[in-house]
């Protein structure tokens, strides 16, 4: 790897290894080292957790290295997985296109104990001191019932919470914390004890789901959903890790939605049912990295290179015309000589062959390889003057929209502008949130499970699932059974209240007004974050022009919300016959073209294509100064026709960050008539809408504040459902 030092590479050259254990990115660079390419002649080739590969473009990045090693030499691929699905086609990714794959699946051997439990019986009535005392109450007799416990929450400042509370039950030298954020000489000091069993308890974030050799765990709990069934079985898997013993997990629930995501993700996994894994296709800005490696080996023809990527699964449906985009880019040919981007390669279209350029090509493939982006610290100041208040992340940054509403150190304010990697605010003291603070740390619901979801809800609707159902089936604790019948229950009072047909088919899009008077369409499309953000940005988009303004959107894993501006109002219905199937795409591409969305993801691709460098002749290029680069470049390519980094960035965007692709199954759906929009007038927003309504309120008000509003928006719904309130 890159922290191997050079004393040991230079052991491994005069004497080669048996087994080379190393990283995608490592492997890249041993492509292109010609005296360590000559010694590397493999057997068999092995890809550990290739899950964790499939889905990111580190996985298209070694499926291409791969694919370059077996033109050198052939070797039998093996990839290990505890947990992915379908099997079938992560096959096909790991050996690539025309080859055959035996596949081995031992998952049914595993035994599993998970249960599902609520800390109190009631998730409304409950004031928020109680619901935290007795999470830790449970915590503390879980942990005092194992000799080792690993805890999971969903962020990392969960986590670090998380240990400081539980500090009150358990003495703090037998505590450890684990994440990203952590220096790497705490992340191993941490590792070791726990291999040692100097640790009674871990809580981590998501760095302990999967690779690292910890010793033995005997019990693992997950406060709140971990939003996949996949996610849920790596992390219960890390506990019991031998093959004959148990892997014992609680789920831990906090609230509703989490509870709902939770029952039903335990049946599916003991019913071996597993979240469709996707993988990026035909990422252009991993192409221009290995074309250019491939440059630096010899002169190639062109359309011989072109058949190795396409044996890459990755790359499987490849056209020539992207291909040859992107030679044309890296060898020069869209005239970006005067903005200091140069040709890394040459090519001959004519006679379609390419080779390398200049003599810093080698070091700048070397020094600027990979595919993870750097992390920035994004400051930001108050309007007017210029006072700095805090940092965001990046990933916030890019969910922003002028207007958009979000807290910082305990104030309100609202999104003006961004200028590189500044932002700039004004007070907005008094106005909800539109963004919670904590959305970039978000894990979203995948669409699979957010569909057996949807089928669920429609069987407890039925009648066809009871509380021994659920205790028996769906591994429930008896408070956590009562909570989702009650729910459920609720929510279909209310909902024949309002004359609304409940099935499956049915869509809810709820209008309601609130405080201020402003109109609120809240669309209660359980499809996972990822779907609903298309769709929303999408609804939101023609909105804005129709209405000549912005409007507010609030977007979660269960659904989303449209707020208008003071006296602006839209039909909704004709609002929703203004987005279909055939236009989605077109106008999701004019909803992102502007956004920081697209111009920190325009970043990302371009220093991954080598467009803007991170690294130059040995010196770090700061990210300040990257990002400086890239807006004046993304000024410039924005309208060549066919640019392949503005392709790129709108791909990773549409397939990648969000799901463009369920999306319009969703709409075509409704349009076939197996979904049904179904628009409602209502004073308050129905139960399962309340998640929905709420979201950003943590930020704003006192939790013991907010569960005392859900409380309120619960009665107000018994109100309408008993006494016959007019909807």
């Amino acid at each position: 790897t890159g922290d191997t030092p050079a004393n040991e590479r230079q052991r491994m050259l005069k004497k080669p290894p048996h087994i080379l254990i190393t990283t995608p990115e490592t492997l890249a660079i041993v492509l292109n080292a010609t005296r360590f390419r000559s010694k590397l002649e493999p057997r068999w080739v092995i890809v550990d957790e290739i899950h964790a590969l499939f889905e990111s473009k580190r996985g298209a990045h070694l499926s291409l290295s791969l694919e370059r090693l077996n033109h050198q030499a052939s070797f039998q691929r093996i990839g290990l997985s505890a947990t992915i699905w379908p099997i079938d086609e992560v096959a096909r990714f790991l050996v690539g296109e025309g080859r055959s794959c035996v596949v081995v699946n031992a998952s049914y051997a595993k035994e599993k104990d998970i249960k599902v439990e609520t800390p109190v019986p009631d998730l409304v009535h409950v004031e928020a001191d109680r619901l935290n005392k007795e999470m830790y109450r449970r915590l503390g007799e879980i942990i005092d019932e194992h000799r080792t416990t690993l805890i999971f929450t969903n962020t990392r400042s969960g986590a670090e919470r998380v240990a400081f509370h539980l500090q009150d039950c358990v003495d703090i030298d037998s505590i450890g914390t684990h994440h990203g954020s952590l220096s790497r000489d705490v992340r191993l000091d941490v590792e070791e004890k726990l291999k040692n069993g100097g640790l009674k308890v871990v809580v981590s974030s998501t760095s302990l789901e999967l690779g690292i050799d910890i010793g033995y765990i005997d019990c693992v709990v997950q406060i709140g959903s971990p939003k996949s069934i996949t996610r849920c079985l790596q992390r219960i898997g890390r506990a019991g890790h031998r093959i004959r013993d148990v892997s014992k997990g609680v789920l831990l629930c906090m609230s509703h939605d989490d509870l709902l995501e939770c029952a039903v993700m335990v049946k599916c996994a003991y019913d071996g049912v597993l979240d469709r894994a996707s993988h990026p296709q035909n990422p252009l800005d991993v192409l221009a990295q290995h074309l250019v490696g491939m440059a630096l080996e010899r002169k190639w023809d062109a359309e011989e290179a072109f058949n190795i990527v396409r044996r890459s699964y990755s790359f499987r449906n490849l056209s020539w015309e992207e291909f040859e985009s992107v030679l044309k880019y890296l060898s020069g040919g869209y005239g970006l000589e005067p903005y200091k981007v140069y040709g890394k390669i040459w090519y001959d279209g004519n006679d379609r062959v390419f080779g390398r350029r200049g003599k810093y090509a080698r070091v700048i493939y070397m020094l600027n390889l990979g595919t993870i982006p750097d992390e920035v610290a994004i400051k930001v100041y108050a309007l007017p003057g210029k006072r700095y208040v805090g940092n965001i992340e990046e990933e916030f940054l890019e969910r922003l929209e002028p207007g958009d509403i979000f807290v910082l150190g305990g104030r309100v304010y609202e999104f003006v502008k961004a200028s590189g990697l500044d932002v700039y605010v004004k007070d907005a003291k008094g106005k909800k949130p539109t963004i919670p603070s904590w959305f970039s740390e978000m894990l979203p619901l995948s669409f699979d499970l957010a569909c057996e979801i949807r089928c669920f809800i429609e069987r407890v609707f039925k009648g066809e699932i009871d509380e021994e159902t659920l205790k028996r089936e769906y591994r429930v604790s008896g408070w956590a059974a009562n909570s989702i019948l009650s729910l459920l229950k609720l929510e279909k009072e209310f909902l024949e209240r309002l004359g609304v047909e409940v099935n499956g088919r049915s869509l809810l899009v709820e209008e309601f007004r609130d405080e201020d008077g402003r109109q609120n369409l809240l669309f209660l499309f359980l499809f996972g974050r990822r779907v609903n953000d298309v769709l929303s940005r999408a609804y939101a988009w023609v909105a804005s022009r129709e209405l000549g303004t912005n409007v507010g959107l609030t977007v979660t894993d269960h659904g989303f919300m449209l707020t208008m501006p003071r006296r602006k109002n839209i039909d909704a219905l004709l609002l929703v016959s203004m987005v279909s199937s055939s236009n989605l795409k077109e106008t999701l591409s004019k909803a992102v073209r502007n956004t920081e969305m697209f111009r920190r993801r325009f970043r990302h691709v371009a220093a991954r294509s080598f467009m803007v460098l991170r690294n130059y002749k040995g010196h770090e290029i700061g990210a300040r100064r990257q990002m400086r680069n890239a807006e004046s470049l993304l000024r410039v390519v924005m309208e060549l026709d066919g640019f392949p980094i503005i392709k790129e960035t709108e791909r990773e965007i549409m397939e990648d960050v969000m799901d463009v692709k369920n999306a319009v199954e969703v709409l075509k759906s409704i349009e076939r008539g197996e979904l049904e929009i179904v628009h409602v007038r209502t004073p308050v927003p129905s139960p399962l809408a309340h998640s929905v309504y709420l979201s950003g309120l943590s930020d704003v008000v006192l939790m013991e504040d907010r569960l005392k509003l859900l409380e309120y928006l619960y009665q107000r719904v018994v109100e309408e459902s008993s006494c016959g309130g007019s909807p």
